[in-house]
C-alpha cells in the first residue's frame, strides 16, 4: 500500500515516549485519516480513532466520553509501549483546545501513558486552539498537497497530467472522464472547504467577496497584483484589510495564497504587492472548460499552469520549515520566486518552452544581490518533471 512521505515522520514520533501532543493540520483530501490509520496498524500499539465529522453535535462533553473510552481501553490492555488516541476534524467541537489542555494534564499528572493525536482541515484554527490554550503541549505537522512524486507513484500520473490534474489522491481514478473529475474538484473539495472549512469556522462577513477572491486569484495565479486595484475587480468589495485577511484564510485552508516581494528590508517585503499563487493546479483547471489536450497546445496558457505548478511545490514541500518562498521584482524585471533561508537566497525562474531566451530578471537580480544559487526551470535548465521531484532535503541541500 502506497503510503506518503510523512508516513516515516509520523511514525517515529508515535513510537517516541509520551512528551507532547502530535497536531496534524492539513487542506482536505490531502490523506491525513488514511495516513494516521496506516500508522495506528503498523505501530504496534492499540489505539481508539473517532471522527468529530461523524457526529451531528460533537461537544467538550462528547470530547470527554471519547477519552474516558480511551483511558478503559488503555488500561485494560496494559500495553508497555502505551495507547494511541486520535481524534479528527478536531476543529468542529467548540471549546476543543480547553477540553483537551484539561485531559492531557490529568493524564500527565496521574501517568497515564496515552499518545494523542490531533487532526484537523482547518489550520487556521487549529493552529489558534493549540497556540491559545496548548502551548508548550503540543508538536504541530502540516500536511501538504500531494507532490508529483506521490501521485506518480501512487497513480502512474504522467508529468504533464500532474501539472493539469494537480495532485488530489480521490480525483485521479476520475481523470479519463474530465467532465466528472472538474464536478468533483468544484463540489467535494472547493465548494466543501469554503462552506465548511471556513464558513461555518471563522466569522466572514461578506462572503461573496471570499468566494470571488478565490475565484480571480485562480484566474491570476502567477500575478503579480495590488490589493488596491483587485478591489475594483470585486463585486461587494471591502477594503485592502479585509482582503488580505481573506486571503490569509484561503491561504490557511490550502487554497491559494499571496507571495511577498523579497526585499532586504523586512518593512518593505510586508508591504509589497503578492503574488497570488494556487497551491493545487486543480483549483485553476477545474474552473475551466479548456480540456487537457487543448491547454497543452495553448502555449501561454499552459506556461503559466507550468508555473504555478513549480510555485505550488515549492510551498508545499517548505511548509513548517525555515526556508521563505518569495518573488522579485523591479520594474519591468522579474524572478518567479526567490527561496530565502535566514540570509541566504535562491533564485528561481521557470520557462515552459524549449527555446533560448532572455533572462533579464535574472541578471538584475544577481546584480543586486548576492544570491547561492540561481536556477532556470525548463527552457534547458533542470527539466520541469526533475525539479517538481525533489524534496524538501535536496531543495535544502542546495543552500
Amino acid at each position: 500500500m502506497f503510503k506518503r512521505y510523512a508516513y516515516k515522520k509520523i511514525f517515529s514520533r508515535l513510537t517516541e515516549p509520551r512528551k507532547f501532543i502530535q497536531a496534524l493540520s492539513g487542506p482536505r483530501q490531502v490523506g491525513k485519516t488514511t495516513l494516521i490509520q496506516q500508522v495506528m496498524k503498523d505501530i504496534g500499539i492499540p489505539g481508539h480513532y473517532v471522527s468529530a465529522d461523524a457526529v451531528s453535535a460533537a461537544s467538550p462533553v462528547w470530547l470527554q466520553q471519547q477519552w474516558e473510552t480511551a483511558r478503559i481501553k488503555h488500561k485494560s490492555n496494559l500495553h508497555k509501549k502505551g495507547f494511541i488516541l486520535v481524534i479528527d476534524e478536531i476543529q468542529k467541537i467548540p471549546g476543543w483546545s480547553n477540553t483537551v489542555k484539561l485531559l492531557w494534564d490529568q493524564d500527565t499528572g496521574n501517568h497515564i501513558n496515552i499518545k494523542v493525536v490531533l487532526l484537523g482541515s482547518a489550520p487556521l484554527l487549529v493552529q489558534k486552539g493549540l497556540t491559545e490554550s496548548l502551548a508548550g503541549r503540543f508538536e504541530m505537522f502540516r500536511i501538504p498537497h500531494w507532490s508529483y512524486s506521490e501521485i506518480r507513484d501512487a497513480f502512474g500520473f504522467s508529468p504533464e497530467q500532474f501539472i493539469y490534474f494537480g495532485g488530489y489522491p480521490g480525483a485521479a481514478g476520475l481523470i479519463t472522464d474530465e467532465n466528472r473529475w472538474r464536478h468533483y474538484i468544484r463540489d467535494s473539495l472547493i465548494e466543501t472547504t469554503i462552506s465548511k472549512d471556513i464558513f461555518m469556522m471563522t466569522r466572514v462577513d461578506k462572503p461573496a467577496l471570499l468566494r470571488n477572491l478565490f475565484e480571480i486569484g485562480c484566474s491570476y495565479s502567477g500575478q503579480i497584483v495590488s490589493l488596491n486595484k483587485m478591489l475594483g475587480q470585486l463585486h461587494d468589495a471591502g477594503n485592502v484589510t479585509t482582503l488580505s485577511h481573506y486571503l490569509d484564510l484561503l491561504a490557511g485552508a490550502g487554497m491559494i495564497t499571496g507571495l511577498q516581494k523579497y526585499s532586504p528590508k523586512k518593512i518593505a517585503e510586508k508591504a509589497s504587492s503578492p503574488k497570488l499563487q494556487v497551491l493545487n493546479t486543480a483549483l485553476i483547471t477545474a474552473q475551466t472548460d479548456t480540456g487537457f489536450e487543448k491547454t497543452r497546445l495553448d502555449g501561454e496558457r499552459w506556461g503559466r499552469l507550468v508555473e504555478s505548478a513549480i510555485g505550488a511545490h515549492l510551498i508545499n514541500i517548505t511548509q513548517g520549515t525555515d526556508v521563505a518562498v518569495l518573488y522579485w521584482r523591479d520594474r519591468n524585471r522579474e524572478v518567479d520566486f526567490v527561496l530565502k533561508k535566514v540570509k541566504e537566497l535562491i533564485a528561481v525562474e521557470v520557462k515552459s518552452g524549449a527555446g533560448k531566451t532572455s533572462l533579464p530578471g535574472m541578471e538584475a537580480f544577481s546584480k543586486n544581490y548576492r544570491a547561492k544559487k540561481l536556477l532556470l526551470v525548463g527552457g534547458g535548465g533542470i527539466g520541469v518533471d526533475e525539479f517538481l521531484g525533489m524534496d524538501f532535503e535536496q531543495i535544502e541541500e542546495l543552500f
